[in-house]
């Protein structure tokens, strides 16, 4: 593994007036507000796993034919590997202080990083609208719960969303934008709140569905449909998969957080607490509330927002959906704002502000009615799918450039550097090499997502896009590897 001493950062703040405008703003130049905790990157993934979208995700599992202990083994393994990769993807830019978008430039170009840039905003754009309407719909029954005069607005509907949809998601798109848009400070103090807040709801629920039915009620051998021996080692294997593909988004784009971090050691305990740990916890919690509903309502219900709706009182009802709304919240602002917001500034540092990129995701994520993209299990599996035909790739790339291909040396003055003597420029600005490598990995990813007969391997989109990816550049670079191996002497990098 790299160390600290492989990289050159600009010493001081003067240094940055040399930089190219034209790739630097005072978002993307590197921080030296490095002052996140392990705390902070705890409440990261807490924000990130404790929401309605990672709730219906994992009870989505018992589609699969599934018991309970096997999803709940599922969780955990896929949730280990997440562990693994954020460590991986956080090192560069703990480094160099430099969001996701600026590492990229070391792999594509500094002009090439936009292509990365673009892809992630992109992908911002459909999670966004997911959480935002995932959020609002938590909200709409709220406002019923209420104010039942208002059922009459849930009749008709345009592009699939009623009218009283439509209000509610756009209080919750404005609430959200609020946040946002009082900067990282705001969304650190938010995220230290939002994640710790769901458990609450989520503990007093299980409590109230185990005080309901007994312990007898729980049951962890709870399948929706018989599976033979080899199916279901089959199904585990894809709900593995699945759970990588959930987090693969805010998991490329980890280095955003990371570059605040005080310390890889600081980062490494913030993801052990905040992901295995964390996320075990939560599973279990998961598990009992499905299995649960099963001996309580007579059905398996995946969907958190109708399960808290059946409790009695109207007031723990109101709370409860309040609480996951403000857990709704926090991811998205940390999964779907921040990355589009350092993605889209990227792309023209002098014209678009962080505030700026954030906002473009915003209304983005409305054209796209991302209500049509999560209304059932398969659909969710499906758009799993696509979204990790992109993304896998990406990861691949960045991890093989940084490992192996550059050895673990960031030369940060030459990721704002747009002159042909830069380490960074390649051809152009763009590198070739990277940009081959991506094209034909992400393209044999959604050729298997969109053909029905390879379904069941489109659910490994994303470990095929990272095994293609690191694999094709691992070749096309190699003359680089050369050089590099043959250059490194283990000190520090100096321009």
């Amino acid at each position: 593994m790299p160390n600290s001493q492989n990289v050159t950062p600009a010493s001081a703040v003067e240094a940055h007036a040399n930089y190219s405008p034209r790739l630097c703003n005072e978002d993307l130049a590197p921080t030296r507000d490095c002052n996140w905790n392990w705390y902070n990157i705890f409440s990261f993934w807490m924000s990130d796993v404790h929401s309605m979208g990672g709730y219906v995700v994992a009870a989505s599992f018992f589609t699969l034919g599934l018991a309970s202990w096997q999803v709940l083994l599922c969780l955990l393994a896929g949730i280990c590997i997440v562990q693994l990769c954020a460590n991986l993807v956080a090192k560069p830019s703990q480094m160099t202080g430099v969001p996701y978008a600026v590492i990229c430039r070391q792999a594509f170009g500094v002009f090439g990083a936009n292509i990365p840039a673009v892809i992630r905003g992109l992908i911002a754009f459909a999670w966004y609208g997911i959480q935002t309407y995932l959020a609002a719909n938590a909200l709409m029954l709220v406002s019923l719960k209420f104010w039942p005069s208002l059922a009459p607005m849930t009749q008709a509907s345009w592009l699939g969303l009623s009218q009283l949809g439509w209000i509610c998601f756009g209080i919750m798109w404005f609430a959200q934008a609020m946040v946002f848009w009082h900067g990282m400070r705001a969304i650190k103090r938010f995220i230290d709140i939002a994640g710790p807040a769901v458990y609450v709801v989520m503990l007093a629920l299980a409590g109230w569905i185990v005080y309901k039915t007994g312990f007898d009620g729980i049951s962890l051998t709870l399948a929706s449909k018989a599976l033979s021996g080899g199916e279901q080692v089959w199904q585990m294997i894809t709900a593995t998969a699945l759970v990588v593909s959930y987090f693969s988004g805010p998991l490329l784009n980890f280095g955003d957080f990371s570059r605040y971090g005080k310390s890889m050691g600081e980062i490494r305990r913030g993801n052990r607490w905040g992901l295995p740990f964390n996320f075990l916890l939560f599973s279990v919690v998961t598990v009992v509330i499905v299995s649960g509903t099963q001996s309580l309502f007579g059905r398996m219900i995946t969907d958190p927002i109708e399960t808290v709706s059946m409790v009695g009182s109207d007031l723990a009802v109101a709370i409860g959906l309040l609480t996951m709304i403000t857990a709704t919240i926090g991811i998205n602002i940390v999964a779907n704002f921040v990355s589009p917001a350092f993605d889209f500034s990227n792309c023209s540092p002098q014209k678009i502000s962080f505030r700026t990129g954030g906002m473009i995701a915003a209304v983005g994520s409305v054209l796209l009615t991302p209500w049509n993209l999560f209304q059932s299990p398969e659909v969710i599996h499906y758009t799993l799918d696509v979204l990790g035909a992109f993304i896998g790739p990406l990861f691949g790339i960045l991890l093989c450039d940084f490992y192996i291909i550059k050895r673990g040396k960031v030369f940060v003055d030459d990721l704002f550097d747009d002159t042909p003597t830069g380490r960074y420029w390649y051809r152009g600005g763009f590198n070739p090499k990277a940009i081959a490598a991506l094209v034909p990995s992400v393209a044999i990813g959604l050729t298997i997502s969109f053909i029905p007969s390879l379904h069941n391997v489109a659910n490994f989109s994303w470990f095929i896009g990272v095994a293609l990816s690191a694999g094709c550049y691992r070749w096309f670079a190699r003359d680089e590897l050369e050089r590099a191996v043959k250059g490194f002497n283990g000190k520090m990098a100096v321009d």
